[in-house]
């Protein structure tokens, strides 16, 4: 208890490891589940059925848990999940889910969540993504694996990004982007493929001009988008090491639902 401030106010039926440290004036609801390590800034509110995981560092002002911006939404017991290493900066908000959808709102692992960022109802945020300053995800939205987006970046409700995807900054994104694609702007656009970021991530030299050859035939080749699909899966054989690359990218179009950044 001693890492808990005197002035925070903790539900006695929250379940926190006795690791946890609580700052100055910070809330936190009944439901509440958190895990060892997690530091929890001054003035942050934590309600809802919520789970956070382990080595977690909260920053002061964020709000985690509460209910959905959905007037449908009727006081259903939903839920907010956040995983481990995750930093969550000042005024962040995410919600928690509504029923008819899963009504889990997820985030995952070793995210980097800047300031204000506003994650709402049912989002699934995978793992190592980076969100700027004021992104704003929309209901239901999907951002996988290695994600980056730039700040002030609104996502449209059930878009969903792919692996390895950058989303530059002050972008409206109303349609899905395809895993390891570079796109910003108003109206949305593919400005190229996120090289550097591969190249952070030791992507070989054959499996980035695999990607850069799924690049040039969704967009600088003049197919349709099946006669792309069907070239895409026919570099399985032709580089077998970026089999997976390829194969990620093939059931992200075939699933896509709003259409594809073009």
């Amino acid at each position: 208890m001693t890492l808990i401030h005197s002035t925070a106010i903790v539900d006695p039926q929250a379940e926190l490891d006795p690791t946890v440290s609580v700052g100055p004036y910070a809330v936190i609801g009944p439901h509440v589940r958190v895990g060892v390590g997690t530091t929890i800034g001054a003035h942050c509110v934590i309600e809802g059925r919520t789970t956070i995981g382990r080595d977690n560092r909260i920053f002061q002002f964020a709000s985690l848990g509460a209910v959905p911006q959905d007037k449908k939404y009727a006081g259903e017991p939903t839920k907010l999940v956040i995983g481990d290493r995750n930093t969550i900066r000042e005024f962040c908000t995410f919600n928690i889910g509504v029923p008819g959808a899963g009504g889990v709102t997820r985030v995952g692992n070793d995210n980097w969540i800047m300031a204000y960022t506003h994650i709402a109802h049912d989002c699934r945020v995978d793992d190592h993504t980076t969100l700027a300053n004021n992104t704003t995800l929309a209901g239901h939205v999907h951002l996988a694996d290695w994600v980056t987006v730039g700040g002030l970046t609104g996502i449209h409700q059930f878009v969903s990004v792919g692996a390895h995807a950058m989303l530059g900054f002050a972008s409206a994104v109303s349609q899905d982007v395809p895993p390891f694609m570079l796109v910003d702007g108003n109206p949305l656009a593919v400005r190229g493929f996120n090289l550097v970021g591969l190249r952070r991530r030791e992507f070989s030299p054959a499996r980035i001009a695999a990607v850069k050859q799924m690049h040039r035939l969704l967009y600088r080749q003049g197919k349709t988008l099946d006669e792309a699909r069907t070239a895409i899966k026919a570099l399985a054989a032709e580089v077998p090491e970026s089999a997976a690359d390829v194969a990620m990218m093939s059931e992200f179009l075939a699933s896509a639902t709003r259409g594809i950044a073009r």
